[in-house]
């Protein structure tokens, strides 16, 4: 009786491959639904979702806006006469007049809130507007890049500490608990002292405080909680390696707590920036919380220039709120004690 051969043909593996990759992107949709689902069920997430849709629009925005309001604030007749461009005759966000003859300086600095400038000037005569719009850009990368960072070092380290055990886990954990007892804001402001900090700097020094810290403590026992599971003694039997089985198997299952981590990273690298740039230890062009360090170094009180303060105040909260409400959205899908289903 003849046997015929079980190992499929080149276009029979081809078939199963493809057949293989829908039944991965199906499974992979279901889970996003159901996810997106759990995560809209309470509305705390989707606040903090059109919270942060708002500061991405006013990022985007700006450079039109800076082109809308140079063409619309320039008094017809100041091209007459003169063949020099937009930029040397007028400045819009000073709202000055450049040309010979006339007032260099219409308005006494800094300003109330008005119709020409919404929310004010600056001691400089800069339109805070436009800092507040030009600056989301600067928070956004930099948040991101920190909190990237942080993230991406702590699932790591947890993941590998995790399943080695051991001196490896130790010495990581030893670690966590040295960056842990660190005060982190005195930590800072000395850091600043002994070199100069810009927030590519600060965005790597918050990124390995983070990276190696409380963080990685958490995410090892979640960790912990995946090696012990049967398929990773099957992919071991299986004959798969270490790394195999760290990226393949552990590490995606911990992910879901580290998107949790990147929205609180991204809150406390903000607030983290806006403090040294408000000490005035940091070296940015521009940010929220500079705003408040120019108005204080020009000795501005609140009562006497309360927009400078209150402005950029809201305006770092309700970021840094936005991200924590979308962490605290993605809680319920990493908590399994807060799961409906």
């Amino acid at each position: 009786m003849l046997v015929k051969n079980s190992i499929p043909s080149g276009s029979d593996a081809k078939i199963i491959s493809e057949s293989l990759w829908r039944i991965r992107l199906n499974l992979l949709q279901q889970a996003w639904k159901n996810n997106w689902q759990i995560f809209t069920e309470k509305k705390i997430g989707l606040v903090g979702l059109w919270i942060i849709g708002f500061f991405i629009l006013l990022a985007i925005s700006h450079p039109i806006l800076m082109a809308y309001w140079s063409s619309q604030e320039l008094p017809p007749e100041a091209m007459m006469g003169h063949n020099k461009s937009l930029a040397d005759v007028y400045d819009p966000i000073r709202g000055l007049d450049l040309r010979p003859g006339k007032d260099m300086m219409p308005l006494s600095h800094p300003a109330a809130p008005s119709w020409r400038h919404p929310f004010g000037t600056d001691p400089m005569g800069r339109d805070v507007l436009s800092q507040i719009m030009y600056s989301a850009r600067i928070e956004f990368l930099f948040g991101v890049f920190s909190a990237l960072l942080s993230v991406f070092l702590a699932t790591l380290v947890g993941a590998v500490s995790a399943y080695f055990g051991g001196k490896i886990d130790a010495f990581f954990m030893r670690l966590a608990d040295l960056v842990l007892t660190l005060p982190f804001l005195p930590f800072l402001i000395f850091l600043s002292s002994l070199l100069t900090l810009d927030l590519f700097k600060l965005g790597l020094v918050l990124g390995l405080l983070g990276g190696f810290g409380g963080r990685t403590i958490v995410l090892k026992s979640q960790a912990l909680s995946i090696k012990v599971r049967p398929y990773i003694e099957a992919a071991k039997i299986a004959g798969g390696s270490h790394w195999h089985i760290i990226f393949r198997h552990i590490i995606p299952n911990i992910l879901p707590l580290s998107f949790f981590y990147l929205m609180l990273g991204v809150t406390s690298a903000v607030m983290s920036e806006a403090t040294l740039s408000f000490l005035g230890l940091l070296q940015a062009p521009i940010s929220w919380g500079l705003i408040m360090n120019f108005a204080r170094s020009f000795g501005y009180s609140f009562y006497e220039a309360w927009w400078l303060y209150l402005i950029p105040g809201v305006t770092i909260t309700l970021f840094c709120g936005s991200f924590y409400l979308v962490g605290r959205g993605l809680d319920t899908l990493v908590n399994p004690k807060l799961r409906k289903r």
